[in-house]
């Protein structure tokens, strides 16, 4: 329809010269007008070229010459639609387009369009060649639509894919933050009961050593004094001891009472209490 369109007003050339039959057909000269299929035709021309083969005298000369010329053969018809063609290579070409494959020759001659034929069929051609494309751009833009469509749920399903990973990310990023704070101050507080139980160890140390050089008898601390310490520091395997030193300093002056005691004994019931001796008290 477009070689239609492009080739309008311009004049159509006389096939008859192209084959013997259309020769001794009839014809209107030079400038014979275009009749119903003769856009079909320059179509196939415009594909195939000028070398076309035959007119429909050459498929009805052999009729001719076997019948002696009795009835001449004008135009081809097909038996499927009843549509005449003027030319084999028309009739070919609707064969091709519909899929008929029954043709007969006629002697029905096709009578030229006139002008006012002709306007109206290129108007008419041209207003269903706009409706195709129409059609054909109402299909692309669904087509577009529909595409675009696609190319969205594919970008969201990647933007949630990339969301969701980055998600995980910050989850997987605060729970080792939350691990590594967690053994900090695990670390932290491990350290300073360390340091609190050296502090007290130097501390005890120091008070014995001071109680050994002035002579006086050292005790260790209360354990309702030391419990505050114990529930911080860690905690360790308590020694036993089987004896016990016990060191009495006198009134009087001289040197100190020592003896050792069982640990599990109490004091008055070794001598010399047992035997109540109240001496060393005075």
């Amino acid at each position: 329809m477009d070689f239609l369109i492009e080739n309008d007003g311009k004049p159509v050339p006389d096939l008859s010269s192209v084959t013997a039959s259309s020769a001794a057909a009839p014809s209107g000269g030079g400038g014979e007008p275009m009749d119903e299929d003769d856009e079909d035709l320059a179509a196939l021309k415009a594909v195939y070229g000028k070398n076309l083969a035959g007119g429909v005298a050459s498929s009805a000369g052999e009729g001719s010459a076997g019948a002696g010329a009795e009835v001449e053969a004008k135009s081809i018809k097909c038996a499927v639609c009843g549509k005449t063609f003027k030319t084999v290579e028309l009739a070919n070409f609707h064969a091709e387009k519909s899929g008929h494959d029954q043709f007969e020759e006629s002697t029905e001659e096709i009578k030229p369009l006139t002008e006012e034929e002709k306007k109206a069929k290129l108007a008419d051609l041209r207003e269903k060649l706009a409706q195709k494309r129409a059609v054909k751009a109402k299909e692309d833009a669904k087509e577009n639509l529909a595409n675009e469509a696609i190319r969205r749920k594919a970008g969201r399903d990647i933007n949630e894919i990339r969301e969701e990973m980055q998600q995980k990310e910050l989850l997987k990023e605060a729970e080792k933050k939350r691990k590594e704070k967690l053994e900090d101050a695990k670390a932290r507080a491990a350290v300073k009961a360390q340091i609190e139980a050296d502090k007290k160890a130097r501390a005890e140390k120091a008070a014995r050593e001071k109680a050994l050089r002035e002579g006086k008898t050292y005790t260790e601390q209360s354990t309702s004094a030391a419990a505050p310490a114990a529930s911080t520091a860690p905690k360790t395997a308590g020694k036993d001891y089987p004896e016990t030193r016990l060191q009495i300093r006198m009134a009087g002056g001289g040197a100190p009472y020592t003896t050792t005691l069982p640990s599990d004994s109490r004091a008055l019931h070794h001598p010399p209490y047992a035997d109540g001796d109240r001496t060393l008290m005075n």
